[in-house]
């Protein structure tokens, strides 16, 4: 067994850098928005601060998810902590749909009550709010290379737009003195919420359930493992997800009955087409010279199961 270590790259460095700025920004902003919102007497500038402070939380999961993803693989944890980030990214989606489904509680409640805003703090704010997420959302753009810092990405560019419609809110109660737009904003920015985290809950479910890759044809990978001189059957299949970046495959490959200097030739083909089409670089391929059938998850020669079952025929 080789075990590689993770080393910190300049490109996990500046992943960093970005998000100590983003967390401090994020932080400041979620203290601003939430007195403003108090003083305002706005439930979207409220809303915005919830919203804020899950990205807060997102962001010190996803640096905290970068920050084990270097750590290097161990004896215990042989494939490192690559689905640190997978689960960090759940854990975000999964606390924004909670913050989603209360404001829109309280947005309902205040549609049968409503209260009475000051639009022009909530522009002020909301001004200021659009400019830091938007400049965070560029910075996390320029290092978004997986699902968790994807998410976190997602997180500040909902942000921007749902912040960038408290200003189109509060122009609107300045112009028509109508409060319930502001309920109604609230909702809306639930419901952008709401999409953008279902997205990422499911992918990185799939990823912690070991189910099949996202774009990925098990059909289509068996076609082309079997295009390979040498190779007569593949069986017995699997790919799965070691992290949102990493794929993994094993399976059992029906060769002819050759000499193991020769079917060396054939493991490197196939480990060369895995890669080069699929993405798949860590791969556990199982040579077998005769037909098999697959018996609760174990493959049993033909000629071998025939025989037992012969012997245990003459037992009774």
């Amino acid at each position: 067994m080789h075990l590689h270590a993770a080393s910190s790259s300049p490109g996990a460095n500046r992943t960093k850098s970005v998000l100590r700025f983003s967390l401090g920004a994020t932080l400041a902003y979620v203290v601003v928005t939430f007195m403003a919102g108090l003083r305002a007497h706005s439930l979207a500038l409220l809303s915005e601060s919830g919203h804020n402070v899950s990205d807060f939380l997102a962001l010190l999961l996803s640096f905290a998810a970068v920050y084990f993803q270097t750590r290097p693989a161990s004896q215990s944890k042989t494939f490192g902590y690559q689905r640190a980030g997978v689960l960090a990214a759940f854990i975000n989606a999964a606390t924004l749909i909670l913050i989603s489904l209360w404001i829109v509680i309280e947005a309902v409640h205040r549609l049968s009550e409503p209260v009475a805003v000051q639009p022009k703090l909530m522009m002020y704010v909301a001004a200021a709010g659009v400019l830091m997420n938007g400049v965070i959302a560029a910075l996390l753009w320029g290092v978004a290379r997986d699902v968790n810092l994807r998410s976190a990405f997602l997180h500040m560019a909902g942000d921007t737009l749902s912040t960038a419609a408290v200003i189109a809110g509060g122009a609107g109660i300045l112009l028509t003195g109508r409060n319930w737009i502001d309920p109604v904003l609230s909702l809306l920015i639930a419901a952008l919420i709401l999409w953008s985290s279902f997205g990422i809950v499911r992918e990185t479910l799939n990823i912690l359930l070991e189910g099949t890759p996202r774009g990925v044809s098990i059909p289509t990978i068996r076609a082309g493992m079997q295009e390979v001189e040498g190779v007569l059957n593949v069986h017995d299949l699997h790919v799965w997800s070691l992290g949102s970046n990493s794929r993994a495959l094993a399976c059992h490959v029906l060769i002819a009955d050759i000499p193991p200097s020769e079917s060396a030739y054939i493991l490197v083909k196939l480990n060369h087409v895995l890669k080069e089409h699929f993405q798949i670089s860590h791969t556990t391929i199982q040579f077998e010279h005769m037909g098999c059938e697959e018996l609760d998850g174990c493959v049993v020669p033909i000629e071998e199961l025939t025989s037992r079952q012969a012997r245990h025929g003459h037992s009774h």
